[in-house]
Order: structure tokens, then sequence, then C-alpha cells
């Protein structure tokens, strides 16, 4: 009976002794897994999307209402000037749209009709340069400027906080003192009840130099267009990096 005993019971023992150690690994590993993640192992993935939310930057967008001269007349579109202020603001590395609405042979009268349309857009900037073809048709400038009243007034309502640059122009003195006189002071008067900024003369360095205009004498060359740009960024600069320092809005 012993002997069957020992027959029986030492086979169970080596069982035993083979199972014991994976037992102990299995409920090694069971123990591990019921342990509580740490908190340094759990990434938050939130956080990293929500500051990027914050630091996303609104684009600014700058209209150019005008006429063949910022339509770059016989020129290709990069040479006017509005393309030259779009270069700048991008190697800048500024989040700057320069919108291109210059119409050859607009007048003020043109641009009052087109505004709305083109307010559709939203508007941070309004660079107005019109009204020089008002000028060379002897328009009655107090025509012109209820009609560039009349633009600054729809800008201002669809966008209240939207910043307005007059371009200033002046015209040959051939079309008599008293009429010049009256157009050139239209500017300057609307920047004062407006509160806009002022280009005091947007063809200042251009207007009069013959290797600075095309045969016609009246429309910039490429190079006269990089100065006019030149004109426009003098002011235009200091009233997009006050756009730029304005807070961004948290987006709920």
């Amino acid at each position: 009976m012993h002997r069957f005993d020992l027959l029986i019971t030492d086979p169970i023992d080596s069982v035993l002794k083979l199972l014991l150690p994976l037992l102990l690994m299995l409920l090694a590993a069971c123990g591990g897994a019921s342990e509580p993640p740490r908190s340094e192992a759990s990434p938050d993935t939130t956080a990293p999307a929500a500051r990027d939310t914050a630091r996303a930057e609104r684009t600014i967008n700058v209209l150019v209402l005008g006429n063949s001269l910022a339509a770059g007349y016989g020129l290709s579109p990069d040479e006017a000037f509005p393309a030259v202020l779009q270069r700048k603001v991008d190697s800048l590395g500024w989040p700057v749209r320069i919108i291109n609405a210059g119409l050859s042979g607009e007048t003020s009268a043109g641009g009052l009709r087109r505004i709305e349309w083109l307010l559709r857009e939203r508007i941070d900037v309004l660079i107005l340069e019109l009204g020089a073809n008002d000028g060379l048709r002897g328009i009655d400038p107090e025509v012109t400027r209820r009609n560039l009243q009349g633009i600054i007034d729809s800008v201002r309502a669809r966008y209240p906080d939207a910043d307005i640059i007059l371009a200033g122009m002046q015209l040959p003195p051939n079309l008599g003192p008293d009429y010049t006189a009256a157009f050139r002071a239209i500017y300057p008067e609307l920047a004062r009840a407006n509160d806009a900024h002022l280009i005091p003369f947007l063809l200042e360095g251009v207007g009069g130099v013959p290797e600075l205009n095309q045969a016609d004498g009246i429309h910039p060359t490429a190079e006269g267009q990089r100065i006019v740009a030149e004109n426009v960024w003098r002011v235009l600069r200091p009233v997009l990096e006050r756009q730029l320092s304005r807070p961004i809005r948290n987006v709920s």
C-alpha cells in the first residue's frame, strides 16, 4: 500500500513543482495589471489642441478700392502696387491679405456702386484710392467728396472697427488753380472728419517724372509702382502693426 501511494503521490508532487512557478508568474502578472496607471503615463491630448486654437491668427483683409493706378494699367498684375504690398507683408510673415479691387477708369461714383458687393467679405482695412478720374473729367469736387464719404459710411456701417486709409491725389495745374485746390482739399478734410489715415499724395516722387511713367505720362512704370507702394506702406505698416497687436478672441 505504501509503495502504491508513493507511485501515485510522487508524480503529483512533480507536477505541482512544475506548475508552481507558472502559477506564481500568472499571479504576479494579474497583480501588475490591477495597479492604477500612473499620472505621468497619461498624456494630455487636449491641451496641445487648445493651445493651437489660442495661437491661431485671424487673417487681416486689406481692400484696395481704386482705379487704374491700383489695377496696374499697362503692366502685369504682379507689378501693381497692391501686389508689391502683398509681397512686403508676406516677407514679414504677417497674416495679411491684400485684395485688389482696382478698376481702370473707375470714378468715385463707380466705387460707391461697387462697395456693397465688395463688403460681402470682411474688411479690416480700406485703402480708398479714388477721385483722380473725377478730377480729370472736371466733376464737381463736392460730388466727389459725397461719393467718397458714402463709401466710408458703408464700410463703417458694416465693419465699425475697420481702419480707413485715404490716398490723396492732386491734379495737373492746367485744370485751373481754384479747381485743383478744391480737389486737393477733399482728402485731408475727409481724413479729419472720419478719423481716417491719410497718404498726402499717392504719386509723391512719381507724378511728373517722365522716366517713372509710361508713354501717356499718367500711369506709373513698374519702378514707379514700387515707389507708390512705398508711399502707401509708410501709412499702412503702422496700421497693420496695431491690428496685429489686438488680442485674439477665444473661440468658444
